[in-house]
């Protein structure tokens, strides 16, 4: 495939694939810029919508960063170039996570530098615009062993390991899990972060109607946005629920734990999503214990060899659930235009 000409109309294409990604609270913490001297996508934080007390790290901010470079790599090969993507390429510009070049069409031979599977991308451009996570209780039917199969490959490809976790380690997870939820909800100012994004208008945040109901049955702690308010009721959320009584949760993680890492983990957890979506899996993330230092560590502890647990992903069948808003592509944009 010859590539198309970088016009506003691609690169429009390619800022809005980016910005389809997950990221916490639906912050979109990043931003773009279109380097014309390198014809390279720049991929920058965007602080001012990071998360102080629940990602004070920046952990959190560079997995979502990580899953949008993947987007982009996606939307980038769709057009017909090769991506060149580049991670952390410049020291003394530490909110510059990745650039993402448009390199000669793979049948030239173009190389890359942190994309070692420039191939692997087919299928995978329409799910960027169906993908979003659920919310809601799964059936009990189980993922084919060919799937999880895909899925673990998809991981692997991006520099990191994914495994179904077995059902003895899986009670484990969701009781650090449900520990770290019963913090974050006696935690005001956690709590009043996770309100704040919880939003009725604008591009940013989850709106209510996308919020989850409450395992009736206490299995599975899916995340509480609002908590309990002034007046100690629970207002806001739909009804309990009875969720799958088996969940299947798979683990994501990475040999080391350095901010290359968590952008890795980042593409990994996104291509595992949009396979997922590619085949009709839903996905909905468990992110609660990881946001504790002490529970994030506890996580590795069941885990059969080293790593550092960057995530926890919840699949299965079921409805595919309300989609939250993302920002304008322009909006997302600084500066710069397309090359001529």
């Amino acid at each position: 495939m010859q590539p198309a000409a970088l016009d506003a109309a691609i690169l429009e294409k390619l800022i809005s694939a980016a910005v389809a990604a997950p990221s916490m609270h639906n912050t979109q913490p990043w931003r773009y810029r279109l380097n014309p001297d390198t014809v390279a996508l720049e991929v920058r934080a965007a602080p001012e919508r990071g998360l102080r007390y629940t990602d004070p790290m920046g952990r959190g901010l560079s997995v979502s960063a990580g899953a949008a470079v993947f987007n982009l790599r996606v939307a980038v090969a769709h057009f017909g170039w090769e991506p060149v993507v580049r991670l952390l390429p410049h020291r003394s510009q530490p909110d510059l996570l990745a650039t993402v070049g448009l390199g000669a069409s793979p049948g030239d031979g173009a190389g890359t530098h942190d994309d070692p599977h420039p191939g692997s991308y087919d299928g995978l451009y329409d799910a960027i615009w169906r993908r979003h996570s659920s919310r809601a209780p799964f059936s009990g039917r189980r993922l084919p062993a060919r799937v999880l199969g895909e899925l673990t490959e998809a991981a692997r490809a991006n520099g990191a390991t994914l495994r179904l976790a077995a059902p003895g380690e899986t009670s484990r997870l969701l009781r650090l899990t449900a520990e770290a939820e019963r913090r974050t909800c006696g935690d005001p100012r956690r709590r009043a972060e996770s309100r704040d994004w919880v939003r009725d208008t604008g591009p940013y945040g989850i709106p209510p109607a996308a919020l989850g109901p409450r395992d009736a049955t206490g299995r599975l702690p899916m995340r509480d946005y609002l908590g309990q308010g002034a007046d100690g009721h629970r207002d806001g959320h739909p009804p309990a629920a009875v969720f799958e009584s088996r969940p299947a949760i798979a683990v994501l993680s990475t040999a080391q734990d350095r901010r290359t890492d968590w952008l890795r983990a980042g593409q990994a957890l996104e291509h595992v999503l949009l396979l997922a979506t590619s085949y009709g899996v839903r996905a909905s993330l468990l992110h609660q214990a990881l946001e504790w230092s002490d529970l994030r560590w506890s996580l590795s502890d069941a885990q059969r060899t080293p790593g550092h647990v960057q995530m926890l992903i919840r699949l299965g069948y079921g409805p595919m659930g309300p989609a939250t808003p993302r920002g304008e592509a322009a909006g997302a944009l600084d500066g710069g235009g397309p090359a001529t």
